[in-house]
């Protein structure tokens, strides 16, 4: 009884969240797409090193932040009552916890890690002298710093990853429920 009052009041304030909802969600996925497997790639094919860590670390928080952002607002435009909808069934709430979770461990934990680090090889390079991709010996410091490096970017690579996966399967989910007739 209190569930049907709230969303019927919830519907009065806000009609019609399914337009909103497709483009948040198509806003997301395009995002997560362009930024993961597009611009990237680009940008370490194209600049420097120097110049490609640079932009990475000026890219990736405000990517995680917008991800974050896009997958609240996804889950508050769920069609029709927003998130007490969404809440009701579980293939629907569970790929938004996926990609949720993963999504705040790269804004708040992976992906200033991953930058620290970056930014701590580059002041190592400057002692050493030499570049962390160098051939040849680099210093224990180096080593250990690029291990670390390869840890924390592997990891927020695969959050990253896990998000868009979740992100896709929610996007299959919302698919197979529209009804598009031919006529």
């Amino acid at each position: 009884m209190m569930f049907s009052q709230l969303t019927s009041t919830l519907s009065s304030f806000v009609p019609g969240l399914a337009p909103f909802h497709l483009l948040a969600y198509s806003t997301l996925l395009g995002a997560e797409l362009y930024q993961s497997f597009v611009v990237t790639k680009v940008c370490f094919q194209a600049l420097p090193r120097s110049a490609f860590t640079t932009l990475q670390k000026r890219i990736f928080p405000l990517y995680f932040q917008g991800q974050s952002l896009l997958l609240v607002l996804v889950a508050v435009t769920f069609p029709s009552h927003s998130v007490l909808s969404l809440a009701q069934k579980k293939g629907d709430w569970i790929p938004f916890v996926i990609a949720g979770v993963t999504a705040v461990l790269n804004l708040v934990i992976y992906g200033p890690r991953t930058q620290k680090v970056m930014v701590d090889r580059i002041h190592q390079e400057t002692r050493d002298a030499r570049k962390s991709s160098d051939e040849g010996e680099v210093s224990e410091e180096m080593r250990l710093l690029n291990r670390k490096f390869s840890r924390t970017h592997a990891m927020s690579i695969h959050l990253n990853l896990i998000t868009v996966g979740a992100t896709l399967w929610y996007g299959w989910r919302l698919a197979s429920k529209l009804n598009i007739g031919s006529e």
